[in-house]
């Protein structure tokens, strides 16, 4: 359903001392029981025209009975809200053109801890919807305009998500609910990874109070499994991206590995020229992706009224979630000699065919397993204390965790590799949306299976916030009133992680063909798993792989080194990173109603907040660097060493909103108001981070920096809404965002005493000057080093290793950090809203429609690290239709993201943009009310099986193209 925008027409203006002057304290709507979308869509109109400033809402439409099963779902109906999506289902919203990491969630105005973990910690501060279920959920309140009493962060917008209590309530009520889910995309998966047909979801929620009021307990549950799964085709280790191309001799000293041969060659159709830049890619993979959720939430909540004007509410919320991946895949990585293939024409330029002449190199396929478990819980105190008629205090306290972390022993993403050595010629044809692998001569053979590197990773994540809020409302007269508080907040966050890895990823080593068990190879093709993308069934396609059983694999390992040592993760979390932000924070709000000529309503506030970074550490220390394939140089690291870190900042943060009634049907609004966005936990806490995997080029790493200052943001908004009959209404508001202090990513060469590389070393310089390979050719000057060099210090041809010697030069490292640029850009953009109610048919139509521009885009013409670069601009709409009566109702919707940039950082290999290509989505939901007790509920998501696919500089300079599928859902509630 979309966010509900309109009241009956002979409403009039609301008096500010009525307006809700906490997040969490909208008194009009907690009176309200709804009932069915109709109901909801009234409900959620009180809440925009009541408030002062930009406002929108969706409510339950029943008690347990939210529009869509996941929040975020909810949210990317409400006009400027779009949602990051993984797996198929929402997770993290962006507001307005700003990113998830800019706007704040709140529960029950309380500021929530985030933490998640995809194979490593992240950096995030955004909250993941996805850990919450909506049965529990009263409403969602998006604050577009920022006030005096909300907490800082929310630049994009401030949502709250309010919980059901006891008192709001009322009545007693008892229901429970069952759902069977049948996700298509669990069924397009190998044998190994599919998961079940359907899998159940549980609901109950139970709310009384005692017959004085005086008493109230609300309990609510909820029990969700979900199998479903995604196969990927992507560059899954990013490009190289090149300023330009010279045309001399690439053995020559203007060679550059990745870089073109010379045109001499005439292997290169369409060579970009020399005012252009150009990109490779570092390998091709196609991946198969099974995934087993167990999410549990859980409420408590506690209510009392021991004298007539003080209110008490005690409650407990909490969340688990389970996740458990399987994955095979199969890649054919580039090492940059011979290559062949025909380029776009133009600037950026990227292959439309890129290959290379290989012989027996290497077909990689892997199998991964990640296994974690996310788990929120948070407790709170609230006290309401009406003092007298005019004035009013409230007390909040709550303590609250988000923790990610392993839910295996092998740690939370593990991965086996394997390969067979008869790769020859290969390339990929890049011209439509799925990329085509082709690989000549070239057969799976079980007996040519060996075992080569893997990596066993560990990472934790917890994030716990304790906060305190005061706050106070004084009824000055009729027409007047004053807001004040004052709040004292405390976060913390911890992110760690240890790598086990073993690094013979050229083979050669114990585990070879011999050592492998072909039983447990199983043959299958790659097109059947793409069949809803373009050209995946191309018959140039190298259309088979292997997939195995992960344990499978790891046993074999096991008996074949004679050990588990390499094979498990560590929980002795070798880089501990630590980061504290204390903040104070004291705010006043005036609120003036008034007739001057027209009913105006007037708020005016300052709040002022301080913060201080406190970011302690422990970082690995290097030690060794070997060399074991064409392009894999890894570092091992020995020891650790302690660094610490601090920073502070504070703000003043004035806002306005002003509204006036023109007419009974039409309001006018302005707003301004300046916010602040606080940093990535990255980007402040002050260790230092080398990947344990460097290239030719060299190696990476990033050094965060506690001092740096939030994104400031000036705000302007104006709105005109016109409310032509009930529930029906046309809206449009223009927005304006002048952005200042960026937190700008940049990257500076560094080295480490002692740490050497083998690239360009003693070995490597004899090869080139011999005339023996080209400085570029890393795969030649490796044999040469083998053939010739056997037995010399640091060269071990059997496990064809080459370790770095104290003589050779030292290994530079692409560090990434994070500074402010005081430069101020713009973002703006228009809201249209438009919904409409035909008359007591039940049918109605809502629509909406955001664009966002700004100077904050990429210039894809420009390689390298860009620093002013907005992530998730782009335009979004939303249409959607229902029906209602006393027995049916159904919904269909429609929602639409256009393109936008997902990161401005993407790929192993270096800066990169990672655009999301537009994409749209139907959803559809019809319920069935068998009688007054019992209602049947059936969802489809994802209606038409939409693929999702993003790109770098353009089209064909694919990131990765992702086929999911529908989501089915059966369900019932019960009334007692």
């Amino acid at each position: 359903m979309g966010a509900a925008q309109a009241q009956q027409p002979n409403a009039g203006p609301t008096p500010s001392t009525s307006v809700p002057q906490a997040l969490a304290s909208t008194t009009q709507l907690e009176t309200v029981v709804v009932t069915g979308i109709r109901k909801s869509l009234e409900t959620s109109v009180n809440l925009k025209r009541s408030s002062s400033g930009l406002v929108d809402g969706i409510v339950a439409e029943d008690i347990g009975k939210f529009p869509d099963t996941n929040l975020a779902e909810s949210l990317s109906r409400i006009s400027g809200v779009s949602i990051d999506r993984s797996n198929g289902e929402g997770t993290r919203v962006t507001v307005r053109g700003m990113g998830p990491d800019f706007n704040l969630v709140l529960l029950n105005g309380r500021q929530m801890p985030a933490s998640s973990i995809d194979g490593s910690a992240p950096s995030s501060r955004s909250f993941d919807f996805s850990n919450l279920a909506s049965d529990g959920v009263a409403a969602l309140e998006v604050y577009k305009t920022s006030r005096a009493s909300s907490p800082t962060g929310g630049m994009g917008a401030t949502i709250n998500v309010r919980t059901q209590r006891p008192f709001d309530i009322k009545d007693t009520i008892a229901q429970v609910g069952v759902k069977l889910v049948s996700d298509q995309s669990a069924r397009r998966l190998p044998g190994e990874e599919q998961g079940k047909n359907a899998t159940p979801e549980l609901s109950g929620i139970y709310s009384t109070q005692s017959n004085d009021g005086m008493f109230g307990i609300a309990l609510m549950g909820t029990y969700q499994v979900r199998d479903s799964g995604y196969s990927q085709a992507n560059v899954s280790s990013g490009w190289k991206t090149f300023d330009g191309i010279k045309d001399n001799d690439w053995s020559g000293s203007n060679a550059v590995w990745g870089g073109l041969p010379p045109a001499s060659s005439g292997d290169i159709k369409n060579r970009p020229t020399a005012n252009s830049i150009y990109s490779v890619p570092q390998n091709m993979n196609y991946s198969f992706t099974g995934v087993h959720r167990e999410r549990l939430n859980g409420q408590l909540v506690l209510q009392m009224r021991p004298v007539k004007d003080v209110v008490g509410t005690l409650d407990f919320i909490m969340s688990e979630q389970k996740f458990r991946q399987r994955r095979n895949d199969i890649s054919a990585w580039f090492n940059y000699g011979g290559q062949f293939g025909e380029y776009q024409q133009g600037s950026p330029s990227s292959p439309i065919i890129y290959g290379e002449r290989m012989t027996n190199s290497d077909l990689a396929m892997g199998a991964s397993r990640i296994q974690t478990k996310n788990k929120n819980q948070q407790i709170g105190l609230n006290l309401k204390w009406k003092a007298t008629d005019a004035l009013n205090f409230d007390f909040d306290a709550h303590h609250a965790t988000a923790t990610s972390g392993a839910n295996d022993p092998l740690g939370t993403s593990v991965t086996l590799g394997t390969a067979s050595l008869n790769r020859n010629d290969t390339y990929v044809d890049f011209s439509n949306k799925f990329p085509v692998l082709n690989i000549k001569g070239t057969t799976l053979d079980p007996k040519l299976m060996e075992l080569q590197g893997s990596v066993f990773g560990n990472s934790y994540q917890k994030n716990e916030v304790n906060q305190i809020q005061t706050k106070g409302n004084w009824k000055i007269d009729a027409d007047s009133s004053l807001d004040f508080g004052l709040s004292l907040t405390e976060v913390k966050n911890r992110s760690a992680f240890a790598n086990v890895q073993r690094d013979t990823w050229g083979g050669g080593a114990a585990g070879g063909p011999s050592a492998m068990p072909d039983d447990i190879w199983k043959v299958d093709s790659i097109s059947k798993y793409f069949s809803r993308i373009p050209g995946s069934n191309d018959p140039r396609l190298f259309n088979q792989f292997f997939y195995f059983n992960f344990e499978d694999l790891r046993a074999a390992a096991i008996k074949a080194l004679g050990s588990d040592s390499l094979l498990k993760a560590s929980f002795n979390f070798t880089d501990d990173y630590r980061t504290t932000e204390k903040s104070q924070a004291l705010f006043g709000q005036y609120n003036l109603a008034w007739d001057w000529g027209v009913p105006m309503d007037l708020s005016a506030g300052l709040r002022y907040e301080r913060t201080k970074v406190h970011s302690p550490s422990v970082e690995s220390v290097p030690s060794t660097v070997r060399w074991v394939s064409a392009n894999e140089i890894p570092i091992t690291f020995n020891g650790t060493t302690n660094a610490s870190r601090d920073g502070k900042y504070g703000y003043a943060l004035p806002s306005i909103d002003w509204s006036a009634d023109l007419s009974a049907d039409w309001k006018v609004r302005a707003s301004y108001g300046k916010t602040i966005g606080r940093p990535g936990w990255n980007a402040i806490q002050g260790g230092r981070t080398l990947n344990g995997l460097a290239r030719i080029d060299g190696g990476s790493g990033s050094v965060g920096n506690p001092d740096l200052k939030p994104l400031q943001s000036n705000n302007l908004d104006f709105s005109s809404e016109y409310y032509y009959a009930k529930s029906s209404y046309v809206a449009a508001s223009y927005f304006r965002k002048s952005l200042k202090d960026y937190n700008e990513a940049v990257i500076t060469p560094q080295t480490i005493a002692g740490i050497t590389t083998p690239i360009g070393g003693g070995y490597f310089q004899k090869a080139v000057q011999l005339g023996k390979c080209a400085a570029n050719d890393s795969g030649c000057i490796r044999d040469y080093i083998f053939a010739n060099f056997a037995g010399q210090p640091g060269v071990d041809a059997a496990n064809k290793i080459i370790t770095a010697q104290p003589t050779d030069p030292l290994l530079v490292f692409q560090m990434g950090t994070f500074q402010n640029n005081e430069r101020t850009s713009k973002l703006n953009g228009i809201e249209l809203n438009a919904q409409h109610i035909f008359g007591n048919t039940g049918f109605g139509v809502s629509a909406n429609f955001t664009k966002v521009r700004s100077n904050l885009s990429y210039d894809n013409n420009k390689a390298g690290a860009q620093t002013n670069v907005l992530v998730g601009l782009g335009d979004s709409g939303n249409l959607v239709g229902f029906y209602e009566n006393e027995t049916w109702t159904t919904r269909l919707a429609y929602n639409w993201r256009g393109k936008f940039l997902a990161a401005n950082y993407g790929g192993v290999e270096g800066a990169q943009p990672l655009y999301v290509e537009p994409y749209g989505q139907f959803d559809l939901s019809v319920g069935y009310n068998f009688d007054k007790n019992l209602r049947l509920q059936f969802e489809a998501i994802n209606l038409t099986d939409q693929y999702t696919r993003t790109h770098l500089r353009n089209e064909n300079q694919i990131g990765a193209v992702t086929q999911l599928g529908r989501r089915i859902m059966i369900g019932a509630r019960y009334k007692f």
